[in-house]
Order: structure tokens, then sequence, then C-alpha cells
């Protein structure tokens, strides 16, 4: 007799109930949030399990699943399905015959070999193939049988999400693998998060730093938390206003081609890099865009403008949606889809970025606005929702898969952004666009991680910038 797996309930067969030859199967599917949520829950995380035949693939792809992943299953399967609720384990043998890697499909079968009246137990025949029907584990399982029939509602598993924030950081660093380094202006790295970044993104080969700034202090700051500033070139600097007119002044004679803010207010910075004499306006309006990896969400997610302009006018939105759409272009979206977020998905005409909406949508369909897909306004929610949108009955490209949030002012903007960041683990990458270079601006009280996020950026619009500028 040949057992199916219950649906609904979970029911034991007693010991009475069972003769040899009965046999029971699970099919399984592993993925690659299997191999890293046993990792963790093991504390295995044996370097052997890397399989050099998938290392170009990615993360997660290039291993293979844990030997003791298929014991799992065949414990799941004594456990809960046969002979089921109320097994006991008494014995196991088991070899494993080959590798499992992900996206294999396991069936493990259980077959019974034997039976002992005298204390219930019985000894089940177990094998795991995959989906080549090829033998991966094989072997046997001693069980103490119920005694007593167990019907039991199945309880729904929780959802879990793993949030590896190093793993995704090093997936957008290989974005710029193979790109020569970017003389980048670090301004006033006088602490530990501002100057370690610089430095991680120095050894990423993303940047070769010029510190400026309060020499004395800068190295200080390295003895104190063991930082190696190797030969990086550091111009000596008074304090931070001569710190971030010394940076400007190096973008300037082209002895730089990118600025980093480090330990200093993001208004000495600015003030400096809009000042008509800084040689670093274009005729496009500055904006800031945060570039976020939000682990439930299924793409790298833009929001903008959160750091720069307060209030923006329909027209500076304009120039806004552009920034983000031209950075989209550059870190391999060609056609991002941009939400003009409101409160609301209709207009109103007592809610001004709802009208703002409404006329960057048409100016996108005129061509003022290129290269996206624009709609608005959308609330948050049906923006990053397909549920959402589809029960509020919104037929739009966008809505539910935007790649692009423009929000109405500053404060919104930099809610969402920082909510995303320390609520939902989001690797956030942030940097200021619209100037002749890329310019990296995160919080003071951002981590060394995410001054390295940013740093992969800057240095993927460097080279997009100078990709344009090169002779045809």
């Amino acid at each position: 007799m040949h057992f199916e797996t219950p649906l609904e309930f979970l029911e034991s067969r007693t010991y009475d109930e069972i003769s040899v030859g009965d046999s029971s199967s699970l099919v399984r599917t592993l993925r690659p949030e299997d191999v890293k949520l046993f990792a963790l829950m093991s504390g295995d995380m044996n370097p052997a399990l890397a399989n050099a035949e998938f290392s170009h693939s990615g993360v997660f792809q290039d291993f293979i699943a844990h030997g003791m992943w298929c014991a799992s299953l065949l414990s799941t399967m004594l456990g809960t399905q046969f002979p089921g609720p109320g097994t006991v384990m008494v014995e196991s043998s088991l070899h494993f015959a080959r590798p499992v890697a992900i996206g294999d499909t396991i069936t493990v079968t259980v077959t019974v070999g034997q039976k002992f009246a005298r204390n219930r137990h019985i000894v089940l025949d177990c094998n795991c193939h995959n989906q080549d029907h090829l033998l991966v584990v094989s072997g046997s399982a001693e069980v103490l049988a119920p005694r007593e029939k167990i019907i039991t509602k199945r309880k729904a598993m929780p959802e879990i999400t793993i949030s590896d924030k190093y793993a995704r950081l090093q997936v957008l660093v290989s974005r710029a693998a193979g790109l020569a380094p970017i003389d980048m202006a670090v301004v006033h790295p006088c602490d530990r998060e501002s100057l370690k970044g610089a430095l991680l993104a120095a050894e990423a080969k993303l940047i070769e730093p010029i510190l400026i700034g309060p020499e004395q202090r800068i190295r200080a700051v390295a003895e104190e938390n063991g930082l190696d500033l190797k030969d990086y070139r550091i111009v000596n600097c008074k304090h931070s206003h001569e710190s971030a007119a010394m940076a400007v002044t190096l973008i300037r004679s082209g002895d730089a081609e990118a600025l980093m803010k480090g330990s200093l207010h993001t208004d000495e910075l600015m003030a400096e890099v809009i000042s008509s004499s800084s040689g670093l306006r274009t005729g496009r309006r500055i904006s800031h865009v945060f570039l976020m990896d939000v682990p439930t969400y299924p793409r790298p997610i833009m929001i903008t403008d959160a750091a720069v302009n307060i209030a923006p006018t329909l027209m500076e939105k304009v120039d806004i949606v552009q920034n983000a759409i031209d950075l989209a272009h550059t870190i391999g979206t060609p056609e991002p889809k941009v939400a003009i977020l409101s409160a609301v998905e209709t207009v109103n005409a007592k809610i001004q970025s709802t009208l703002d909406a409404a006329a960057l949508c048409k100016m996108a369909d005129r061509g003022q606005i290129k290269g996206g897909l624009v709609d608005g306004p959308l609330a948050f929610d049906n923006a990053v929702s397909l549920v959402a949108a589809k029960t509020k009955g919104i037929v739009s490209a966008v809505a539910g898969r935007a790649d692009i949030l423009v929000v109405p002012d500053l404060e919104s903007g930099n809610m969402i952004a920082k909510q995303l960041e320390y609520l939902a683990n989001a690797l956030s990458a942030g940097i200021i666009l619209g100037a002749r270079v890329p310019i990296v601006l995160t919080s003071r009280a951002d981590s060394a991680e995410t001054r390295l996020a940013s740093c992969v950026i800057a240095a993927l619009v460097a080279h997009a910038t100078r990709a344009k500028q090169a002779p045809a």
C-alpha cells in the first residue's frame, strides 16, 4: 500500500495499520533560501559546499545542499506523513551518493522492510532520488510506531524572509567589476564610518580616494580604529568648510571626478557645489536619489528626492524625474517604471502632488521627460504592490512594478527611505545627480557599508559620463 501526503490534516498510521511493503513519498525542490536557512539554523557554513560549476551564477546559486538537508526531509516524512505524528526515531543509517544542487527536485521514499511486534519498532528502507531519477541518499531508519491513531490539523508554516545585507552588498559591488577606479575627493572624513567607507571603496577598487581635511585628525581616526591609510593622498585643510571648497577646486581642475561627503553637514558641502563659481552646475536641477535593495521587494528601487529639494515645483520635478531615469539607464534598467507618489491615486484639485503627477505624466507623453514609463498619481501601496493595484482597479504598466518612486517633497521621501533602511533592513545607497560629477551624499549616521554601496553607483555614473564625453 502506498500512502499519499495529506493536505489539511496530519494523520498517523499505527503499528497495527502498517504492513511490510507499505511505502510513502514526499517531494521537495531545493531553493536558495533553503540552503541559507539551513546554514543559519545549524551553524554549518562549510566552504566545501561551494560548487565551482555554478560559481559564475551569483550568490547562493554557487552552493549545493548540506547533506543533512535530505536527512531532514526523511525526518519530515517520518514525523508528519508516514508513520506520522507520534513516531519516535530510534536509529538511522544513511549513505550520501551524490550532491544536491539548487533547483534539484528530490523525491523521498520510505518503504517498510521489517516489523517487530515486541516493541512496535519498524525498520524502513529510505531512498532519495533527484529529478533525473538518480539516487542521492539511501539508507534505513528504525522508528517506534504510534500505538494509537493521531489526527491533527496541519499548521500553516510561517513565512520567512532571509535578509543578508552583506550578500546584497557584494552583488551590488560586482556591478562595477572590471571598471577602473575613479579619483574621488572625500570631504572631511573625520569619523570612523566616513573614513572606513572610503577605504572599503578603495579596497574594492572602486575609487582612488583623495582624503581632504585636517591631516592630523584623519590619521588619528585611522589609528584609533585600526584603519590602514596606506599611501592614499591626504590634502590638509583646517576645517570642514575649507575641505569642501578644496574638494570643489580639485573637481574643477580635473584632479578628481567625483565627490564623497564625510563627517560634515550637507549644507556645508552643497553650498560649495551650487556656488556660481564652482563650475559643477549644469542645466539640470541637482537632485538626490536613494537606491535601495529591499529584501521584500523583487528589484532595486529608487526614491527621489529625499535629501536636497525640500518642496520642489513642477518644473523642478521634471529634472528630478529625468535624473532618476538617467541613473536607471546607467545601472542597467533601459525603461524604468516611474511612479509619481501622492496620498491617493486619483487627481484631486486640493492635493497639489496629484496635479503635479498628472502634469508629469502628460509631459512624459509629449517627450518632455524621456526614457521611462511614467504614471501617477499613485499611492505608495499601489505603486509597489500588484495586489493593492488590482484591488483598487488600477490598470497601469507602472503600478505594482515601480523602479522609481518620485515623492511629493523631501519630508515624505526621507521618511520612506529611512523606514525602509531601519525597519525593513534595506541596503541603501545615496547619490546626488544633475551636477557635472556624481556626489556621494549619505547621512552622517550611515554605516561604512552604505558609503561603499554609494561609491558603486558613483563609479558607474562616472564611467557613463566618460563614455558620453569620449570622442566618437
